[in-house]
């Protein structure tokens, strides 16, 4: 393989177009997860403004581009996926029928390890170096919105007939219900991250906020909108007032969900619901094929899902002391994570105990 690795800012032009153009036609190929706004060039390029290390490899075939492998590495040669953390969907952007060898492409990288949490499917090289395979729900728009709330109401009657009630009485009580697919107010962006850093820390988890990079990127993100991918702020408003927004990242046919959240004072219409009813009305008129809720075990996400994508975790090593070393560190943390997520019995007791303490730190 002819395996360059760039700065984000040394990549040219014309290597952004081949990989925007492997995104777009990945569908055509039966990859569809490959669209994913999260693999894109424009989100490497984000998180490269917002954080040192971003490297992205290019795989070259008789001179032209067969591959993009954008990572985060460290002094040491440590490897992470980019934006882990943050990114639902990580991996090798290819064109069809390519193969490749991840020893040789983490040497050309400078990498001992390569870390990922949310791999997508069809990349056996890094497969199997997986520790676990996780579901990742999607709402399925590409026959139209009426076709998936037909079958959303035949699969889930009471939860549609309930949430569509809710949205009617919102709108008695509260005043007219509207909704903005793509708000151009960065004011209320700034409303949305307030909402879900007191979400955070409600719930008594970390607040992702309170890292000035993951600020800095959604801010990039939202000003970023070019013909395949732009950063979309979705608002309910009732009465004119902002009471459930997100934000997340579309390419042509794929919009990644990620931060969502809504006004307290509203939670008892369930206007997070209605709103992701709103959005995939949105989306389906905008030909998006799939919404991706991303990985996690979520009871919304279940009512809305139509299917699963599957994501992988796990760690690509070298023989290298330094990749033995961050594994030994990082593998017992993620398996117990794991254990507690994966069992009611565990992670019941631990969401309550985190809510607890969510609810003290907000008293300070």
């Amino acid at each position: 393989m002819d395996i360059s690795v760039y700065r984000p800012g040394e990549l040219s032009a014309a290597d952004r177009a081949a990989w925007t153009a492997m995104q777009s036609k990945a569908h055509l190929h039966g990859s569809e997860e490959l669209a994913n706004p999260f693999l894109s060039p424009e989100f490497a390029l984000a998180v490269g403004s917002c954080r040192r290390g971003v490297r992205i490899a290019v795989v070259r075939e008789d001179g032209e581009p067969a591959a993009f492998f954008p990572f985060h590495r460290s002094a040491v040669g440590v490897g992470r996926a980019i934006g882990l953390g943050v990114s639902d969907c990580q991996g090798l952007v290819h064109r069809p029928g390519f193969t490749w060898d991840a020893q040789e492409l983490l040497r050309a990288c400078g990498l001992s390890v390569w870390e990922f949490d949310h791999l997508v499917a069809g990349q056996q090289p890094f497969e199997v170096a997986a520790s676990g395979t996780f579901p990742s729900p999607v709402m399925d728009v590409d026959q139209g919105y009426g076709t998936y709330l037909r079958e959303l109401r035949a699969r889930s009657p009471k939860f549609t007939r309930t949430t569509l009630a809710k949205e009617r009485r919102l709108g008695r009580d509260a005043g007219e219900v509207t909704y903005v697919h793509d708000e151009r107010d960065p004011a209320v962006l700034d409303t949305l991250m307030a909402w879900k850093s007191a979400q955070y820390r409600r719930t008594g988890r970390s607040d992702r906020f309170a890292h000035a990079w993951i600020t800095r990127l959604v801010i990039r993100l939202f000003h970023t909108r070019s013909e395949p991918f732009a950063g979309i702020l979705s608002v309910l408003y009732a009465d004119g007032r902002p009471i459930a927004a997100h934000f997340g990242l579309r390419t042509e046919r794929v919009l990644a969900c990620w931060f969502p959240a809504y006004d307290p004072a509203y939670g008892k219409y369930s206007p997070g619901l209605i709103l992701h009813l709103r959005m995939a009305e949105a989306a389906a008129a905008d030909g998006i094929a799939y919404l991706d809720l991303g990985r996690g075990q979520k009871e919304y996400k279940d009512s809305l899902k139509t299917r699963e994508l599957t994501v992988s975790e796990g760690w690509v090593t070298r023989r290298h002391p330094v990749a033995a070393g961050h594994r030994a560190r990082r593998a017992p943390v993620r398996a117990l994570r794991n254990a507690v997520q994966s069992r009611p019995e565990l992670f019941e007791p631990a969401d309550r105990i985190l809510k607890r303490m969510g609810k003290i730190r907000s008293r300070r």
